[in-house]
């Protein structure tokens, strides 16, 4: 099995780091989140192999994995967006080349710092037979997904702020909202719909999902939110608030607490 690790961002909220540094890079604990990442999809046993896409400062990105890869225990690809950054769809596309084997993959931001059970929410996805799981959670957000309460497959997405709800006329009294967490797992099927959808190449995969709701079967995989740590470092004060909670202590290299 493969993983990509998205790791092109610009990283524009975490300016300072990010006018010198791939935001990939920025240390929690004193250990590079890609690092963090890496780490924990490694310790997977059925994952033999991991995709880095890169764009902002990938030559940065590159060298660390470089002076590095003696101590990663599984291969390391690099998908190079540097020329233009492809966005979270284009990026998923534009490494098919090395993620489409015939089985499903894992994606994972960066930037989510997590002890969630990857294990568990790849077999769940093996066992649905779903086209994409998303890691979604009950908590605070401006804009979620709609999921079918019985199923928790996907129907459509709403805008808190906004009011805008998709696919337009959308019935949300009997779904239930769940906020994404940066963490799906795909199966090979979904490609000719990305290929279809293609934009010159450059696309979020959120309106992606939303707009193959009703021809793809994408679903949640959302154990409860208290049973797991999670937190997106990619905002300024919830860098903070990792660098001095529990949550850098999460998981370190050699296996241990730290």
């Amino acid at each position: 099995m493969k993983a990509l690790i998205f790791a092109a961002g610009l990283g524009t909220r975490l300016k300072p780091f990010t006018l010198h540094h791939p935001k990939a890079l920025v240390p929690v604990g004193g250990i590079p989140m890609l690092r963090r990442v890496i780490d924990r999809i490694s310790a997977i046993g059925s994952i033999d192999s991991i995709v880095i896409n890169v764009h902002h400062f990938s030559g940065q990105v590159i060298g660390y994995i470089n002076s590095h890869r003696h101590e990663i225990p599984v291969e390391i690809h690099i998908s190079d967006e540097s020329g233009r950054l492809l966005d979270t769809g284009g990026g998923i596309l534009n490494a098919r080349h090395l993620l489409d084997d015939g089985q499903p993959f894992l994606v994972h931001n960066a930037d989510i710092l997590s002890d969630i059970n990857l294990e568990s929410m790849i077999s769940c996805h093996v066992k649905s037979g779903a086209a994409a799981t998303l890691l979604a959670a009950d908590r605070a957000t401006s804009r979620y997904f709609l999921f079918d309460s019985n199923t928790l497959r996907l129907q459509g997405w709403r805008n808190i702020s906004t009011g805008e709800i998709l696919p337009s006329g959308l019935d949300t009294s009997s779904l239930t909202p769940l906020a994404f967490g940066g963490i799906h797992v795909l199966s090979p099927e979904i490609f000719p719909a990305l290929e279809n959808f293609n934009d010159n190449g450059k696309f979020s995969i959120t309106p992606f999902y939303i707009q193959n709701a009703g021809m793809l079967d994408i679903r949640a995989y959302a154990p409860e939110f208290s049973t797991y740590n999670w937190i997106d470092i990619g905002k300024p004060e919830s860098l903070e608030a990792a660098q001095a909670s529990t949550m850098a202590k999460l998981t370190g290299i050699d296996g241990t607490r730290i």
